[in-house]
């Protein structure tokens, strides 16, 4: 249980978060999925990086539960926590491909939308339900894997896209059936390996450079509508109601 790493074969490390049941991730982890996707990115020997999950599904967002039983506090360091572990994933000195299974939803946006490289087994769904949770987040990176428009109806309805439609826009290489899911990211994570490693580290530099979003301002922007939502009381009302506040307004 928790985040651990592996390393498959030379030049790949693995690194696999572990929360059961949802991978609902706790501050903690968090902060420890940045620290091991740093750790493998800084080591000289691995050129390439997959980010895998097990369990039911790849990733649940933040531990709800976590920051209604702590308070501003737990907001605070989920949010931080969330802000390294999507920074480390895009600024790794190497490429990172995520492999996704089941559900990935809220955190797991921010993670697999600052990869280089998605592969997704058929059973993958991609969502931002945060309305619904009372909070705001993430939609830097979701539109990293969908068009403009769609990512503003996904974001406002909670609805999730599956990994067919992502291939479908180009931002999922290969949709494959779970069992094959590992075998399918570590080959890509292969063909990204055999490259000549200082020139695979350039090439991520020099790809970030030309970003025309900076992702680590972008989304540090969206959470603060999140302290916002949280501080004025309006979060936990729409989390007790299941996403609707009522016909109030505002």
């Amino acid at each position: 249980m928790g985040v651990s790493r592996s390393s498959p074969e030379k030049g790949i490390s693995v690194v696999t978060v572990d929360y059961p049941p949802v991978n609902a991730v706790p501050v903690r982890g968090w902060f420890a999925l940045a620290e091991a996707v740093r750790a493998a990115g800084r080591d000289p020997g691995i050129r390439c990086v997959v980010l895998a999950a097990e369990g039911r599904g790849f990733n649940a967002g933040v531990d709800i539960k976590e920051i209604q039983a702590a308070g501003h506090e737990a907001l605070i360091g989920a949010n931080q926590g969330c802000a390294e572990a999507f920074a480390a994933v895009y600024e790794c000195e190497t490429p990172v491909v995520a492999a996704v299974h089941g559900f990935c939803l809220g955190g797991g946006i921010g993670l697999v939308g600052n990869a280089d490289a998605v592969v997704a087994s058929e059973d993958a769904t991609f969502g931002l339900p945060e309305l619904d949770r009372g909070a705001l987040g993430a939609a830097t990176h979701l539109a990293r894997l969908v068009p403009q428009h769609l990512m503003r109806t996904l974001y406002y309805t909670g609805r999730t896209a599956s990994a067919a439609e992502l291939h479908g826009h180009g931002s999922v290489w290969a949709v494959v059936p779970r069992a094959e899911l590992p075998g399918a990211a570590l080959e890509l994570a292969r063909q990204i390996a055999a490259k000549d490693g200082r020139l695979l580290r350039m090439a991520k530099s020099a790809l970030n450079g030309i970003d025309p979003v900076d992702v680590r301002r972008s989304y540090r922007f969206e959470q603060g509508f999140t302290f916002e939502a949280n501080l004025s009381g309006l979060a936990d009302r729409v989390r007790d109601t299941f996403g609707r506040s009522g016909t109030e307004g505002v």
